[in-house]
């Protein structure tokens, strides 16, 4: 399977025995609330709960689960070691790569991304079904976690005397540069010494991935292409998007700061008085 695929390629293939489709839709980002009250989804898909279910409830927002959590979880949804994944969310590309990345981290590789997410899928006129919240027959699937694909606070603050790798904020524009308040109304605004800027939306167009060259030549004109990658957001859900499109174009092995700038700024004290 490729890293991303078409609504005409997991059409053709949705009744596959090996074929897991996972909906990984989110109710509510921190940016803005979605429509999403026909809880519309692909046929035979899962709901993968990001939030509930595969985040670490004691952590920052969206904090990696630990990985016997996030095998048991994935066992629950009927999920095996040698299932094929294609996994996609209501906004065409948002909260999938996440789901694409953490299924990296945790050591099982046969996922992909549905590029353009639902709204494609229903733009082709294919058929869709009211979201089911079914048991399933439990899977055998095993998480090991691979630590290559993650970094932590210390990670990155040891960096900023090592330079070892390039920090790439995917916030907007007015975040990374202080201009523009966070959703957090708590943390100022700003950014992790020496990091670059590409705001997701700059990989996205109508809610599918640019096409390869677009997006080799807006990274091209950013870093070196062979700097050593992590990239950072606001909570490490966003960070996903541009990962998995630097991927796409030159198939390497970057890592994503989990804690991101909310880890950040509260461990650094960036924080506002909130009346």
């Amino acid at each position: 399977m490729n890293t991303i695929v078409s609504v005409g390629w997991l059409k053709q293939h949705l009744n596959h025995p090996d074929l897991i489709v996972l909906d990984a839709s989110l109710e509510s980002t921190i940016e803005r609330k979605l429509s999403n009250s026909s809880l519309k989804t692909i046929p035979s898909s899962r709901f993968f709960d990001l939030k509930n279910n595969f985040s670490e409830a004691d952590g920052f927002p969206n904090t990696v689960p630990k990985e016997k959590h996030f095998e048991i979880e994935c066992q629950k949804l009927g999920i095996h070691k040698n299932s094929k994944i294609v996994v996609f969310d209501s906004l065409g590309i948002y909260s999938s790569p996440r789901v694409w990345w953490l299924f990296n981290l945790m050591g099982h590789q046969d996922i992909s991304v549905l590029d353009g997410g639902l709204p494609e899928w229903i733009h082709n006129g294919f058929p869709t079904e009211t979201r089911a919240f079914n048991p399933y027959t439990p899977g055998d699937f095993k998480a090991t976690l691979q630590p290559k694909y993650v970094k932590n606070y210390d990670d990155i603050l040891e960096n900023l005397h090592t330079n070892e790798f390039l920090l790439i904020d995917v916030r907007s524009e007015g975040r990374f540069e202080g201009t523009a308040r966070e959703p957090r109304k708590h943390l100022k605004s700003g950014h992790i010494p020496n990091a670059i800027n590409i705001p997701y939306n700059n990989v996205l167009s109508g809610g599918k991935f640019k096409p390869e060259e677009e997006l080799k030549t807006l990274f091209s004109s950013k870093y070196d292409s062979k700097n050593k990658l992590v990239f950072s957001c606001g909570s490490g859900l966003t960070a996903c998007i541009v990962m998995l499109a630097n991927v796409l174009v030159f198939k390497t092995t970057n890592a994503i700061y989990d804690g991101s700038w909310t880890e950040w700024a509260e461990r650094q004290n960036l924080k506002i008085d909130v009346l």
